[in-house]
């Protein structure tokens, strides 16, 4: 699988560039960005491959004329996705579009009407998800429990500073919507601030605790319940055993999380489409741009929640409210 990649950011630098070269049957055929210091660095870090010849690019457009790529990773700024994408679609190309999707609610239904429909890089799918999904009945209340937190500082973003709840917070939407196998129903006793946000999510079987933060220590917890509180599954991530895995120099959660996401797409990529629709892709750990739609539908109803001091909101997927 020939890849492009739009956006030479922390997440390129730090995941997309080491995963897919540690990753079998994936070539990065171009890199893209208008920062002309960030593109350099990305393709320094493809020339430690050796024989690993990687142009450069201004711009997506440009990379998508000079190269034929399978798919095009998007990882620019979250106001750039829809562009970006479009362009893609345009060249006949499928891209992988970062989180979050789109701003807004109509920016994610924008990518949902392309074609090729985007794939959505909701990684965490990939860590937490693999890890806890099987422990998880497939009928049943469940209650969960998400946290993720992170220093944005420490984290040297170049330019994303989208709000907490569209940074670390729609990872944990996505996340109780995918565990759960269940639709978001309503929002209520929302908290939102640039840095902090928390709310509960009613969902079709099941209810979510919600709390993220990008000015705190690294910390990302997901615990599962059934509906007499009884523990079903639990996963912790950052912290002290961050730090010990990285003496004893173990994989990169992150790389780790982007290559499993990487080859997942390959196989995607390769397999029929009456074949997906018979297995059924939403049952798989990518996300559609459908999943995105209704992670986005989230993030608007708890603003709304948050407007009105935590009072319930129902999460409209369509964008058309009552």
């Amino acid at each position: 699988m020939r890849i492009g990649i739009a956006g030479c950011g922390r997440i390129t630098e730090r995941g997309y560039v080491p995963a897919a070269l540690a990753t079998e049957g994936i070539e990065i055929a171009g890199l893209a960005d208008p920062d002309e210091s960030r593109r350099q660095q990305c393709h320094a870090l493809c020339e430690q491959k050796p024989g690993n010849e990687v142009p450069t690019f201004a711009s997506a457009g440009e990379l998508l004329h000079s190269e034929p790529i399978d798919l095009l990773v998007i990882a620019a700024p979250s106001g750039h996705h829809v562009a970006l994408a479009e362009e893609a679609a345009s060249a006949g190309v499928r891209s992988l579009v970062e989180k979050p999707p789109a701003p807004d609610l109509e920016g994610a239904r924008r990518l949902a009407a392309l074609d090729p429909q985007p794939l959505l890089a909701f990684n965490r799918r990939f860590l937490q998800g693999q890890e806890l999904r099987p422990a998880i009945p497939t009928e049943g209340w469940i209650e969960l429990d998400l946290e993720l937190r992170f220093r944005r500082d420490g984290w040297s973003a170049h330019e994303a500073r989208d709000e907490a709840l569209l940074d670390a917070g729609i990872h944990l939407i996505d996340l109780a919507c995918f565990l759960t196998g269940s639709s978001p129903i309503a929002v209520r006793r929302a908290q939102i601030e640039h840095e902090r946000a928390s709310l509960e999510l009613e969902l079709s079987r099941g209810r979510a605790r919600i709390g993220c933060a990008t000015d705190r220590r690294h910390r990302e917890t997901i615990v599962v319940r059934d509906r007499s509180g009884a523990s079903l599954a639990r996963s912790t991530w950052g912290g002290i055993r961050s730090r010990i895995s990285g003496l004893l120099s173990r994989p990169d959660p992150l790389i780790v999380s982007l290559r499993r996401q990487l080859e997942a797409v390959g196989v995607f990529l390769m397999e029929p489409p009456h074949l997906l629709l018979q297995q059924g892709l939403p049952n798989r750990l990518l996300a559609t741009a459908s999943d995105g739609i209704a992670a986005i539908a989230v993030v608007e109803a708890a603003h709304r929640s948050a407007q009105l001091d935590g009072a319930e909101v129902t999460v409209d997927p369509v964008g058309t409210r009552a």
